[in-house]
């Protein structure tokens, strides 16, 4: 399943949304100009959690270049397709200046999560994932009953089907938590607990802003 586009229309222009997506485009783009391998790119400035260990407050801006960073078009797109679809609802509710505020927390928040369940891994962990699965969870708590077009694949046939925000993520969720128990939560180098911590972390931190909502959800299940 594919998820496209939220029948979830916002009041206001989603400038830090669109900032967000467009200046992660550019950082991968500067990472092809980056001298030497990528590899080294990352362990410059991904976060290692052996280093985070080791040397806290050398490492800690890492926990925030890491956001930035990707490792291919597809990790990119993924990623920035999530944001485009969730991201501008949230920052509707929160406003600008809370929303990057939650967005980042959210992405710390992830990141400790994946450092204290595999403190020792040298493998550099990048990607925006885990500030955007903060964005997901707070998009559960407020518009569970939010349809969400999306592409499902039957084989050869492909269908667009509306599927109620809840379930959508309650299903992405589902498949974080397999993921990393199948994967002993360490798997290629996907960060699982990362995904799993910043949703969580995004349902608690948005539930003091839920009141702010004025109008009532527009459909039922």
């Amino acid at each position: 399943m594919i998820p496209f586009h939220d029948e979830n229309p916002t009041k206001n222009f989603p400038l830090l949304t669109i900032l967000l997506i467009g200046g992660n485009i550019l950082v991968f783009f500067w990472e092809f100009s980056y001298p030497g391998q990528t590899a080294s790119l990352f362990l410059n400035y991904g976060l290692v959690p052996y280093e985070l260990m080791q040397s806290p407050i050398q490492t800690y801006p890492n926990v925030f270049s890491a956001m930035f960073l990707h490792a291919g078009f597809l990790h990119l797109g993924g990623n920035m397709l999530y944001l485009w679809i969730f991201g501008n609802n949230i920052e509707d509710v929160l406003g600008k200046v809370r929303f990057i505020m939650f967005y980042l927390v959210c992405g710390v928040i992830a990141a400790m999560c994946h450092v204290y369940m595999d403190s020792g891994s040298r493998v550099p962990m990048v990607g925006a994932s885990g500030a955007i699965s903060g964005i997901l969870g707070a998009y559960m708590v407020l518009f569970p009953k939010a349809r969400v077009k999306t592409l499902v694949f039957l084989g050869i046939l492909v269908t667009i089907i509306r599927i109620p925000a809840a379930i959508l993520l309650l299903l992405w969720l589902g498949l974080q938590i397999f993921s990393s128990i199948a994967s002993g939560n360490v798997g290629g180098g996907v960060a699982w607990m990362a995904h799993i911590g910043g949703f969580v972390a995004g349902m608690i931190l948005i539930l003091p802003f839920k009141a702010s909502l004025q109008s009532p959800q527009r459909e039922g299940f």
